[in-house]
Order: C-alpha cells, then sequence, then structure tokens
C-alpha cells in the first residue's frame, strides 16, 4: 500500500552532477535556463534566472532542486529568481503534480501556509510624506498591529473556537460581511478557499494550532513588515502589508508533518520532504488545513489592512484604496494547457494569471489579468506587476520577492548596525519607531529586486505596471 512517505535523505547522498550542474543549465529563447542533469532524469526543471543570479545563486541549492523532482508523479518544477535555499526545496520553487495520482508535498507548501501580501494607493502625494509624518504613521500603525513573533490581536481579540471556524471556512467572504469591513473583498485573489465540512481542525499536538485564537490582526516577525511607499511614476504614497496565517498555520503545517511522520515511519528520514497520496488517510485532511491556514492568512490580512488605513487617515487625513491581496505558499489545483488537472505547489513564488485565463472568468481582472505584489527590500524597490500570456512557460508562476542572499545569521555576522542604521536614515527611510533597522532584514540580505525583476519582465511573465519605493518600514523582529 503506498502510504505517506516523504523522500529520504539518502536519495541523494550521491548527486551525480553535483559539481557541475550550472554547465548543464542550458538557456532557452524563451527566457529561461532548462536545467538537463542526470539526477532530474526527464522532469523538466526551468530556471527563470538571469545569467548574473544563476552565477550567484549557493551550489548547495542544486540538491534542494532535485528533491523537488523526485515527488510522485511530479510534472514539472519551475525556480522562480528570487529562490535561495528553504527547508527540503527552495524557496522560490514551484511544484507541479497529478492531480489524480500525484503527491501533495508538504515542503513545497511550507510552515507559513497562505502567506501574502496587501497593496494600496492613495491621491497624497508623497510630499506630504515629511519625515515626522512618517514617523507618526509608523507610531500610529504599531498602537493597533502587534508586532513579533509571540504578537497577539490588539483590535480584535480572542474569540470562540465555533466563531474561529466560521474564520477558517468562510475566509474573506466571511469576515466581511460578519464584520461589516468596509473592504471590497473581489480584490482578494482568493475571497474564499474551500473547507469540507467534515473537517476538524487538529487542535492541540506539537503544533498548537489553537495559537491562532488570539493572533488574528498580528503581523509577525522575520520578513514580514508594512511599509509606506513613493510609486515613482505619480508620485503619490502606496502602502503594502506582508504577513501570513501566524501561530494556526504553522500548527497546522507542524501537526501534518508529524502525522506523516507517524504514518510511515521507517521511511521517513527527513520530515521537510514529507508528502501525501491520495491512498493516505491525511491526503483530504492535509489539503483542508491548507485551505484553513490560507483563509486564516487572507483574514489576517485584511484585518491589518484596516487598522493600517486608519492609521494612514489620521496621519494624512485621506483614504487608501485596495489594490489586490494575494497569496503565496499554498497547494491548488488547477489546469494547465501542458500538464493537464494537476496540483501547482507554490513555495515563496506567487500566482500569476494573465487577462482571460479561465480561473478569471467573472471577476473583475478577466480583461487584464489580476496584479501581482512583488516586494523588495526596505531599501530597494517594490513592485506591482500584470501577467502577461507567456507566464504558461512558469505555470502561471512568478516570484514572490527579491530572494535572500545573506542568511540570517551571516547577516547578523557579517553587517555593522552603525553603519546600516545610518544608510538608512540617510536615504530618509523611517523603521519602526527608532530607526533600528533589524539587521536580518536589511538591504544587504535580499537581492536586488531590479535584477529580480528583470528576469521576470525579459522572460515575459509579466510587465511592470508600478515601482515603488520606500519612505517608512515597519519590521516586527
Amino acid at each position: 500500500m503506498n502510504r505517506s512517505k516523504p523522500l529520504s535523505k539518502a536519495l541523494n547522498k550521491n548527486l551525480i552532477n553535483q559539481h557541475n550542474w550550472k554547465e548543464l543549465a542550458h538557456w532557452q529563447e524563451d527566457g529561461f535556463y532548462l536545467l538537463e542533469t542526470e539526477d532530474v532524469a526527464n522532469i523538466p526543471v526551468r530556471l527563470f534566472l538571469t545569467a548574473k543570479l544563476l552565477d550567484e545563486v549557493e551550489d548547495s541549492i542544486y540538491k534542494q532542486i532535485v528533491n523537488a523532482t523526485r515527488f510522485p508523479r511530479v510534472k514539472a518544477v519551475v525556480i522562480t529568481p528570487d529562490v535561495h535555499v528553504g527547508y527540503g526545496v527552495p524557496v522560490g520553487c514551484v511544484l507541479v503534480t497529478d492531480s489524480e495520482h500525484g503527491a501533495i508535498a508538504m515542503g513545497p507548501v511550507g510552515y507559513d501556509i497562505g502567506c501574502g501580501m496587501i497593496s494600496a494607493r492613495s491621491n497624497v502625494s508623497a510630499e506630504q510624506a515629511t519625515f515626522d509624518k512618517r514617523l507618526a504613521f509608523n507610531r500610529e500603525v504599531m498602537r493597533s498591529v502587534s508586532l513579533g513573533a509571540g504578537g497577539k490581536s490588539l483590535n480584535f481579540g480572542a474569540i470562540s473556537e465555533r466563531e474561529f471556524n466560521n474564520i477558517v471556512r468562510g475566509g474573506a467572504e466571511y469576515y466581511v460581511t460578519k464584520y461589516s469591513a468596509k473592504i471590497d473583498h473581489s480584490r482578494a485573489e482568493r475571497q474564499r478557499i474551500p473547507v469540507h465540512d467534515h473537517w476538524d481542525i487538529p487542535w492541540g499536538g506539537k503544533g498548537k494550532p489553537e495559537r491562532g485564537l488570539t493572533q488574528l490582526g498580528s503581523l509577525g516577525s522575520g520578513n514580514h513588515f508594512i511599509e509606506l511607499q513613493k510609486e515613482l511614476n505619480t508620485g503619490n504614497l502606496f502602502v503594502q502589508v506582508h504577513t501570513g496565517s501566524r501561530g494556526f498555520g504553522h500548527g497546522l503545517a507542524t501537526n501534518f508533518f508529524e502525522l506523516a511522520k507517524r504514518e510511515d515511519p521507517d521511511k521517513i528520514t527527513d520530515i521537510d520532504l514529507g508528502y501525501f497520496l491520495p491512498e493516505s488517510k491525511h491526503y483530504h485532511d492535509y489539503l483542508n488545513g491548507v485551505a484553513a491556514g490560507g483563509n486564516y492568512a487572507i483574514v489576517n490580512r485584511l484585518i491589518i489592512y484596516e487598522q493600517v488605513a486608519l492609521a494612514f487617515k489620521r496621519v494624512f487625513g485621506a483614504d487608501l484604496e485596495l489594490i489586490y491581496e494575494i497569496s503565496h505558499n499554498l497547494v491548488q489545483k488547477e489546469t494547465h494547457p501542458d500538464y493537464g488537472s494537476v496540483w501547482v505547489h507554490r513555495k515563496g513564488a506567487t500566482r500569476a494569471f494573465p487577462a482571460h485565463h479561465p480561473a478569471l472568468k467573472g471577476t473583475i481582472w478577466e480583461p487584464t489579468g489580476h496584479p501581482v505584489l512583488i516586494p523588495g527590500s526596505n531599501k530597494s524597490s517594490s513592485y506591482i506587476l500584470r501577467p502577461q500570456p507567456g507566464a504558461v512557460k512558469s505555470c502561471y508562476s512568478v516570484n514572490h520577492g527579491a530572494g535572500r542572499q545573506l542568511s540570517r545569521g551571516e547577516a547578523l555576522r557579517q553587517l555593522s548596525q552603525e553603519k546600516i542604521d545610518k544608510e538608512y536614515r540617510q536615504a530618509g527611510i523611517v523603521v519602526n519607531n527608532d530607526s533600528h533597522v533589524p539587521l536580518d532584514e536589511a538591504a544587504p540580505a535580499y537581492k536586488s529586486s531590479e535584477e529580480v525583476v528583470n528576469a521576470v519582465v525579459a522572460a515575459g511573465l509579466a510587465e511592470v505596471e508600478h515601482e515603488l519605493w520606500p519612505l517608512a518600514s515597519i519590521k516586527g523582529n
């Protein structure tokens, strides 16, 4: 009987092409490298990188790319230009598996289920964002949005398990209707991801997903942020928010990793490479867990956005208009013209459906394609893109950010706090309420967002609609 059985580390102990894999990445005129090595066999692996990005990417990423090709019934693997080492598979990886017989892989979804972005704009000129007002904006937001790994909701409060179930099953549709939120939820990429009625949240366990009961409307830590920005063409103020499913999503992922381990302990040597096949008793439960975590993340972003919009109005006297809300770190069933019905896992990657994609039929985005929100570091440009028909080459996916080039540990070891703080002050970028930049989130820890987006545009996956420059940054470290 085929049960849940993660890939073994032993599969990758003796990779044939570890030493020369970059030489075996062959440039294609369609704007990507096709990786053709003995280790990936006949699985198509497309690297949407520039020559510079390929040269600079860690050699150790190869093992994780190979990992992505080894899941049952893999159809294709796409590597996005922000790629860097993750858990089991790279961050910046799209894994496509057969929807009928293929694996649902957990590593290619990750722990922060449904992490994603919100972007909003205003008619306020950036000239009004003086230093004092940038600082005031940060302070207003920080009064109403809890930061940090253990942050709790400051406005939404703890809720009952029954109401929590309504939220994680109903997503944006339920939240906007029940709480009279003044948000156009049609601008959420997924207003609600369906969760089966029979599914129960796996409370407790090692993961303790009940942590999420008190965390709705909190930012978290790591690369999550709230940022006040200047749109470079119009000169108007924009805002972006990046956060996910907090302790709820992390707890769900942890519990399902543990279930996979217990289901087939003899074959699990690397928990990050766990997967479920359709025959597994946990297969549908995990899919429901991903849906619930994704719905939580969507609502979490909307709650934070409401507080950010209120802070913006208090400081600048004007309203924000929601542009879009979008997720990454999900697995969803889609249809691809080359691969048919598939499960698309996007780990640190973002959906990119162009105009007239069947999934957009009947939405406001059908004639144009939906926006794609790409953050840079908090001292480089962020972008709003519009998908193009060429996105079919990347399984309708692009990067989700600039991508790290220094690990958190290396950033702390290499960077000078005094020097980084001075550089940000000179650039006029206000960080939190003390201008003390978290070193593991400082600009040198990230790749060039311009280089990364150029790779996407050159490959015909998307075009730039807005370029945004940071003025004030809020980080929860």
